[in-house]
């Protein structure tokens, strides 16, 4: 499995100026093999990793899982 590590405040800063969602951009990484996204902080801290997953259908049930799960949460901020 190949591992990606991403510093996330940069990319997240680069998904607001390319007005691009994170999601597009893990079906583009998509060719067949599994791989581990490790973000991490400015001091190379893992803050959360994410397993891309090797085709773009179980992508799309990670990201309707990943809105349902924040919706909850940001419910419960309310």
């Amino acid at each position: 499995m190949q591992k990606i590590e991403i510093k996330a405040e940069q990319f997240f800063e680069l998904l607001k100026l390319k007005d691009t969602p994170m999601w597009e951009i893990f079906s583009q990484m998509i060719d067949g093999n599994e791989k581990e996204i490790i973000f991490l902080d400015n001091e190379d801290k893992i803050l959360f990793n994410y397993f891309l997953p090797s085709t773009k259908e179980k992508l799309e049930e990670d990201r309707k899982e990943f809105s349902k799960q924040f919706s909850e949460k940001l419910a419960n901020f309310n």
